[in-house]
C-alpha cells in the first residue's frame, strides 16, 4: 500500500498557505466597505482548519521522503482536491456560484486555463477579482515546479529527457532541487512584479495591473473585466504580448541566466522553434486577413499578434474582433493551441519540445524506410533521443488526440453542438482558456455549457495540466500494489 501521510502532509501545508492568502482579498473588500470580506474570512477559517488538521495528523509524513508513486498521487491531489477549497469564496461570497460553477472557476484558475463561467467580472468585489488572479498565479508557480522538477523524474510524456538537466528530486539531488526551487520563485515573482509595474506605468488601475500582471506571467488568462484586453490601447496589448512570450519559455533557462549562464537561453532549439512558429502564424494570419477583409495594417497585425500569442502560450486573453475572423485563422489557432508553448514553463498543450522530437522521429523513420540497412538515430539538440523517450512521447501525443476525440463525442451526447464541443475540449485540455464556438461566443464564457459537460471540461483541464499520463497511471491496479 502507498503511504498517504506524506501526500496529506503536503496538501495540508498547501491549504494552510491558501487560507493565509485568502486574508489579502478579505482585507481589500473590508477596506472597500464590502461584506464580502467576511465571506473570505469564513473561507480562510474552514480552509486553514482542514489544512492544519491534516498537517498535524501527518507531521512525520515526510521523514522518508517521497517516492515516484507518492509524487504521482500528490500532484493529482493538489490540482484536484485543493481547488475545492479555492472554490469556497465563489460559493460563500459574490458571485454566490453553485458548487459546480465554483469548482470549475477554481480549477480553471489553478490549472491556469483561464476559462470562466462568470459574467460581469467588472461588477465583482475587488477582492474577488484579486482572488481569481491569485489562483492563476499560484497555479502558474505550482505547475512550473512540477514541470521542472517532478515530471522529468516521473517520466511523463517523454519529459524524462530533461532528467539530463539534473532535476532528480527523489535521490541524492534533493538539495540541488531545493536550490532550483528557490531560484525559480525569485524568477517567477520577479517577472510578475515587472509585468505589474509595466501595466501600471502604461495607465492600468492598481487592481487591474496586479490582477492582469499575475495572470499574464502565470499564462492564466483571468482578467478583471469581461472585455479582457479589448478595453486597453495598443501599448498595453503589445506589452502583454511580450510578457506572455517571456512567461511561456522554459524557466530553467531563466534559472541558468541568473547563475550567469546566458548561452543556453539563446541556443535552446525549443525557444527558437517557438518564436519562429509564432512569427509564421502571426505573419500568415495577418496577410490573409488583410487580403480577404482589408483594414488597418497595424490594427490587424496587433490583433493577430496578441491573440495568437495568447492562444499558443495557453494564456487565454482576448482583444478586438479576432475571434470572429473565421476561415484560415481558425485552422491556425486550433493547431497552435494544440501545440502550445515550451516544456518547463507554466504553458500547456503538447509543447514545442514534443512536437519537435515527434517530427524528428517521423523524418528518421522515413529515412530508415528509404535506406533499410542504415541506422538513423533520432536527435535533439545534438543528442540522441532514447527509445524510452520516443515511446513515452508517442504515447502522450496519441493519448492527447484520442482523449480530445472521446471528450468531444461525450459532450455532443450531452446535448452540446459539435463545434462548441470540439472548441470546449480544445480550450480545456490545452489549458488555453480562449472562448471559441457557438456556446462560448454568446457570452464570452463557458457558462452555457450543461453542468454535466462542465465536469467533463474540469477533468480535461486537470488532465491537460498534469500531462495525461500522471492521471492515467492512477487507474492501473499495479500502481496501488507494492
Amino acid at each position: 500500500m502507498i503511504d498517504l501521510r506524506p501526500i496529506f502532509y503536503v496538501v495540508g501545508r498547501i491549504l494552510v498557505v491558501l487560507a493565509i492568502l485568502m486574508l489579502a482579498p478579505a482585507i481589500i473588500d473590508w477596506r472597500a466597505g464590502l461584506e464580502n470580506g467576511a465571506d473570505f474570512l469564513e473561507s480562510a477559517i474552514i480552509t486553514g482548519a482542514v489544512g492544519l488538521m491534516l498537517s498535524v495528523a501527518t507531521a512525520n509524513g515526510l521523514a522518508g521522503g517521497l517516492n515516484a508513486r507518492q509524487a504521482y498521487l500528490m500532484t493529482a491531489m493538489i490540482w484536484g482536491f485543493v481547488p475545492m477549497f479555492g472554490a469556497l469564496p465563489f460559493m460563500l461570497g459574490a458571485p454566490n456560484l453553485s458548487f459546480t460553477h465554483a469548482y470549475f472557476e477554481a480549477v480553471s484558475g489553478i490549472t491556469t486555463t483561464g476559462s470562466t463561467v462568470i459574467i460581469g467580472l467588472e461588477t465583482l468585489p475587488p477582492g474577488m477579482n484579486l482572488w481569481r488572479g491569485m489562483l492563476n498565479s499560484l497555479g502558474g508557480l505550482g505547475i512550473a515546479f512540477v514541470a521542472m522538477i517532478f515530471l522529468p523524474v516521473l517520466r511523463v510524456g517523454g519529459m524524462q529527457y530533461f532528467k539530463t538537466e539534473g532535476f532528480d528530486t527523489f535521490g541524492k539531488a534533493l538539495p540541488r532541487a531545493t536550490d532550483i526551487a528557490r531560484q525559480l520563485v525569485i524568477v517567477y515573482f520577479g517577472l510578475t512584479l515587472a509585468c505589474i509595474l509595466a501595466y501600471r506605468l502604461l495607465g492600468m488601475s492598481e487592481l487591474s495591473a496586479v490582477v492582469n500582471g499575475m495572470t499574464t506571467v502565470a499564462t492564466g488568462g483571468f482578467s478583471d473585466a469581461d472585455a479582457s484586453f479589448s478595453r486597453f490601447g495598443p501599448p498595453i496589448q503589445y506589452t502583454a504580448a511580450f510578457f506572455m512570450v517571456i512567461a511561456s519559455l522554459p524557466y530553467i533557462r531563466y534559472v541558468q541566466l541568473i547563475n550567469g549562464q546566458a548561452r543556453p537561453l539563446w541556443q535552446d532549439s525549443q525557444i527558437r522553434a517557438y518564436l519562429k512558429w509564432i512569427a509564421v502564424a502571426v505573419g500568415t494570419v495577418t496577410l490573409w486577413r488583410l487580403v480577404s477583409a482589408g483594414g488597418s495594417i497595424e490594427e490587424t497585425f496587433r490583433e493577430a499578434l496578441f491573440n495568437l500569442i495568447s492562444i499558443m502560450s495557453s494564456t487565454g486573453f482576448g482583444a478586438g474582433s479576432f475571434s470572429t475572423w473565421g476561415g484560415y485563422m481558425l485552422i491556425v489557432a486550433f493547431l497552435i493551441g494544440i501545440v502550445g508553448a515550451c516544456s518547463g514553463s507554466s504553458a500547456s498543450g503538447l509543447s514545442v519540445f514534443r512536437v519537435q522530437i515527434a517530427a524528428s522521429a517521423l523524418i528518421a523513420q522515413i529515412r530508415q524506410i528509404a535506406s533499410p540497412s542504415k541506422v538513423v538515430p533520432v536527435r535533439y539538440e545534438g543528442r540522441t533521443v532514447g527509445e524510452d523517450v520516443i515511446s513515452g512521447l508517442i504515447l502522450f501525443i496519441t493519448s492527447f488526440v484520442l482523449l480530445m476525440g472521446i471528450m468531444t463525442v461525450t459532450l455532443t451526447l450531452m446535448g452540446v453542438d459539435p463545434m462548441s464541443a470540439l472548441w470546449g475540449v480544445w480550450t480545456s485540455i490545452g489549458n488555453i482558456g480562449y472562448g471559441m464556438g457557438p456556446l462560448a461566443s454568446r457570452t464570452g464564457t463557458l457558462m452555457e455549457y450543461p453542468d454535466a459537460a462542465k465536469w467533463v471540461l474540469i477533468l480535461a483541464m486537470i488532465m491537460g495540466r498534469l500531462g495525461l499520463m500522471a492521471i492515467f497511471v492512477l487507474f492501473l491496479p499495479r500502481f496501488w500494489r507494492d
